[in-house]
């Protein structure tokens, strides 16, 4: 079965704006090695913005959860992905300086015609996102501890990870056999994955506001 949904926000494609925060991690690696390495990513319990022009993915499943950070409790969705490929890859933040006034960073990469960004084992926690979603084999309301097409539930959500992220027991849950993000814009808390790959990556730091999107 597949399941189209194009347009405003709709809850199937929740999940959607989720995976291209992958860039926020893969910036990281990157800035620590040239080769691709396990990571993790958020921003003193701020958020950050994140676009892709498309993003196919295989291995999906979505489910509820609680951030816990400086800030704060965050109600999120978090969306696994066994892998990842993302073309067009843009993630900002901004963070406010004491008496010199907003700072931010934005990174590129996996232009078009180049090779594209790559993750497995992904998780992202968003809490937002607008985008066109295409779901292959979709499974709708089942139960997180019954998932079987994705990577299952974080590790970290029982906790044991600087963010505290805990899903939620018997909340709702999606899983699919693959997905296909187009025109991304999301908004998350956190993300983590097994191995982020960048090809062309670009990062610029800069007084002010210079969003994605």
């Amino acid at each position: 079965m597949e399941s189209v949904a194009r347009g405003g926000t709709r809850w199937k494609r929740f999940a959607v704006v989720m995976v291209p925060s992958v860039a926020a991690t893969a910036a990281i690696g990157v800035a620590l090695s040239q080769g691709a390495l396990a990571a993790s990513f958020s921003v003193s319990g701020q958020q950050f913005k994140v676009t892709a022009k498309q993003l196919d993915g295989k291995g999906f499943v979505q489910y509820g959860a609680m951030d816990t950070g400086a800030s704060g409790k965050h109600p999120v969705a978090v969306v696994g992905m066994d892998s990842a490929k993302i073309t067009n890859l843009c993630q900002s933040v901004v963070v406010p300086v004491p008496l010199f006034g907003n700072v931010s960073m934005k990174l590129t990469a996996g232009g078009e015609g180049g090779p594209r960004v790559e993750a497995k084992k992904l998780y992202i926690d968003a809490d937002d996102l607008r985008a066109n979603a295409t779901f292959t084999n979709v499974d709708i309301g089942v139960s997180i501890d019954r998932t079987t097409k994705g990577p299952g539930p974080n590790p970290g959500d029982k906790g044991d990870e600087p963010q505290h992220r805990k899903y939620v027991p018997d909340s709702f849950a999606q899983q699919a056999d693959k997905v296909r993000f187009t025109d991304v814009k999301q908004r998350a808390w956190a993300t983590s994955a097994g191995t982020f790959k960048l090809s062309g990556l670009h990062m610029s730091v800069k007084k002010g506001k210079h969003e994605c999107y």
